[in-house]
């Protein structure tokens, strides 16, 4: 079994920066001046609101050299609602090569969509960097985050904190987490092959996790009959569609499919399909076979997510 880095792209994973005791941040030492030690408040400032003192300046390559992101870095700014720059655009480039929706591009300015991107990012990151937050904005430590888990310039893909293609022992082609929004596809010897932005169902009509499997294929002809037919729209699923079942068999009326409307994606916004841009579908109709299993999960810590087990 091979390991969980992308195969479709070249280049070095990006450093990581672990803090002593794991904590997934560098950091340096807290306020020393009798003045101001014991105090949280004072604390908080040191740290920009983020639960993270001044760190070492930035080493990975995508982010080296800006002035913005450096005073990120030191806990001077965070980026958020009027902010724009080159640092910025990096910041953007780097969530859209991992995967995160972000319509419009990297274009250098903080708008509603970057917000989301940070969010889903955070959600994501979270996990293996617990100071981070879920703002929306970034500040020191999302930026830390960043720089441990972007891929090198060039790449896609993520350095680290990769799901496993094992679902309760299982092997699967595809994992989609539905609180950060991402679908991971897997070769069918479990190497990662990309990562793609996902919309998925609202909390009235949600994605149910679990195990479940590509019941059909759908090709362009049928994905528009399929809309015309069931929502009077022929393009509103997109450019292809494969409809899921449940591992038992039974159907789960839930597809993954193409969208009309891809400035949606980063969202909760489906009956419970899980959309993709029409470009990534196509990725997938191509990749996966009838039969192929597709483990959904609300994030990446899901416990039946793990390493290989037999099956008897």
């Amino acid at each position: 079994m091979g390991s969980n880095t992308l195969t479709r792209f070249n280049g070095p994973a990006a450093p990581a920066h672990p803090a002593p005791g794991g904590a997934g941040v560098a950091t340096v030492a807290p306020l020393e001046h009798a003045r101001f030690t014991g105090s949280p408040q004072l604390a908080d400032v040191a740290s920009n609101g983020s639960g993270v003192t001044a760190t070492a300046p930035l080493e990975h390559a995508r982010f080296t050299g800006s002035p913005q992101l450096a005073d990120v870095a030191l806990g001077a700014a965070v980026l958020g609602p009027g902010s724009r720059g080159d640092g910025l655009r990096a910041v953007q480039g780097a969530l859209l090569d991992m995967g995160f929706a972000l319509y419009g591009g990297a274009d250098g300015r903080y708008g509603p969509d970057t917000a989301r991107a940070l969010r889903n990012f955070q959600v994501h990151a979270s996990a293996a960097f617990p100071a981070v937050r879920t703002s929306g904005v970034l500040d020191t430590a999302t930026l830390r985050a960043l720089e441990g888990l972007a891929p090198a310039p060039g790449s896609r893909g993520q350095s680290r904190a990769l799901p496993s293609p094992f679902y309760a022992g299982q092997p699967v082609r595809v994992v989609v987490a539905l609180r950060e929004h991402r679908t991971f596809l897997f070769d069918p010897e479990g190497r990662l092959l990309d990562i793609f932005p996902n919309a998925v169902g609202t909390a009235l009509t949600p994605t149910h996790p679990g195990l479940k499997v590509v019941r059909a294929k759908l090709d362009q002809v049928a994905t528009e009959n399929a809309g015309a037919r069931l929502w009077n729209d022929r393009h509103v699923f997109g450019a292809r569609l494969l409809d899921l079942s449940w591992v038992d068999g039974h159907r789960s009326g839930e597809e993954l499919h193409g969208t009309s409307a891809p400035a949606l994606l980063g969202g909760d916004v489906s009956h419970g399909c899980i959309r993709h841009a029409d470009e990534d579908i196509l990725v997938l109709h191509d990749a996966l076979a009838v039969g192929d299993r597709i483990a959904v999960v609300e994030t990446l810590q899901d416990p039946h997510l793990g390493v290989p087990v037999t099956v008897g």
